[in-house]
């Protein structure tokens, strides 16, 4: 594969033409490489509107395994999309197990295999807004979360603000003021049968994704929360016993946490996921009163252990995990010495409290008991994060060697790897 070193940084997205389209890893709550790290699902909008292609790691052949030709899905985070067409990026999924991708096409329910063979699995049913996908770790189910689509009616061109043209309103107020729903849809992959409906009230649901180890149990979000966001974001649903539980409470028994910040609803949290064995969950954001942290639940003893950052580690970033515990950030990490660029970023402030001026990727190993994360820097990414395809949601390669990253350093989104290998493994 033809490949350019960029300050550790190796480019993977084709180097022919990278300046004339955007190509972005999956969105990281899935990975974006096949079992064996051989081939790398990405999307691209190379012939005009973005599809998902399957790159060769070793000879960088590619195939395009979706037909899209109608631009971008409106969906979460893609606001200023068409209705009912193009492609839903949030959508795309992939089981990499059996690399398989899920998406939504216009307002079919699609999935891909590697070879670019499509199948049409059911229909998003009219008057709803769909978003982040997830499939089951033995492949078998799929979670398409929607919600009524009147928490996204308006227009983009007169209501939307910033890059993304994202409303002005508040889209959770008014889930809550209108009473509106999310539902969690889950399919069954091989005949594309919807096995169950799970309506969740007074909720806008983004994010879902099923727990490795038992797929009857789906987290999932509150999305923007207007209030209570430190109690409000993180919740799981047990199809087996029909129960919501949430996730993060309030209370001051966090263990790991010498700083001793309580829990409480006015903390922000966010980018929950599972571990490997589907026993505790990985989610970051900030106290209320206090600095960034991270923090880690444990379903069977409902235990938490919560590390806060350095005051100075400020910047908005996000935490993904390896299949051994250790986990990658794209954000807060900066050394003692560093002034910040300052990114001309306003247009895409989200309810989050830090700033999106964050350079490095950084491997990031946790002592959960001790309350310590031991940084490595391992590149700079650089990107501008102007809108959510700049972001550049690290994600591990399966073998935990390289991290993989999307970068917009010159007018274009791009996508960058580097070794994780700290010099003691070298």
């Amino acid at each position: 594969m033809e490949s350019k070193p960029l300050n550790g940084r190796i480019l993977v997205s084709d180097c022919l033409g990278r300046q004339e389209y955007n190509t972005q890893l999956l969105y990281f709550t899935c990975s974006s490489l096949g079992k064996s790290d051989e081939r790398i699902y990405l999307m691209s909008d190379r012939g005009g509107s973005p599809n998902v292609i399957v790159r060769d790691m070793f000879t960088g052949q590619e195939k395009v395994l979706t037909n899209n030709t109608k631009g971008t899905l409106k969906s979460y985070v893609y606001f200023d999309g068409t209705f009912n067409q193009g492609l839903g990026k949030a959508s795309v999924c992939l089981d990499y197990e059996r690399e398989i991708i899920y998406y939504i096409q216009d307002d079919r329910i699609c999935k891909a295999d590697r070879d670019g063979n499509i199948t049409e699995l059911n229909v998003v049913p009219d008057g709803r807004m769909t978003a982040f996908t997830h499939v089951s770790a033995d492949g078998m189910k799929l979670c398409v979360p929607m919600t009524d689509g009147r928490c996204l009616d308006f227009d983009p061109e007169t209501e939307g603000s910033g890059l993304d043209r994202r409303p002005v309103y508040d889209i959770d107020g008014r889930v809550q003021q209108e009473n509106l729903s999310s539902y969690l849809c889950v399919y069954d992959t091989a005949s594309g049968e919807l096995l169950y409906e799970k309506q969740v009230p007074k909720c806008w649901i983004t994010h879902v994704q099923f727990n490795p180890a038992d797929s009857e149990k789906i987290m999932y979000n509150h999305e923007w929360s207007s209030f209570d966001c430190g109690i409000r974001r993180i919740w799981m649903y047990d199809h087996a016993s029909d129960e919501i539980i949430r996730i993060r409470v309030e209370g001051d028994d966090t263990l790991g946490n010498p700083a001793g910040y309580p829990r409480k609803a006015a903390d922000w949290v966010c980018h929950e996921m599972w571990s490997d064995d589907g026993t505790t969950i990985i989610y970051h954001g900030g106290y209320a009163d206090g600095p960034a942290m991270v923090g880690k639940y444990e379903l069977a003893t409902k235990k938490y252990w919560e590390i806060a950052l350095p005051e100075d580690y400020d910047a908005y970033g996000h935490f993904t995990m390896d299949h051994r515990g250790n986990l990658v950030c794209d954000g807060y990490f900066k050394y003692p010495w560093e002034v910040k660029k300052v990114w001309e970023n306003s247009t895409d402030n989200g309810p989050d409290p830090h700033k999106k001026d964050a350079e490095y990727i950084c491997k990031v190993v946790p002592d959960w008991e001790r309350g310590v994360l031991t940084w490595v820097p391992l590149c700079k990414h650089e990107s501008d994060w102007l809108g959510q395809d700049a972001h550049p949601h690290p994600i591990y390669s399966h073998t935990g060697d390289r991290v993989f990253f999307n970068s917009r350093m010159d007018k274009k989104v791009n996508v960058y790897c580097v070794s994780a290998r700290t010099p003691q493994e070298l």
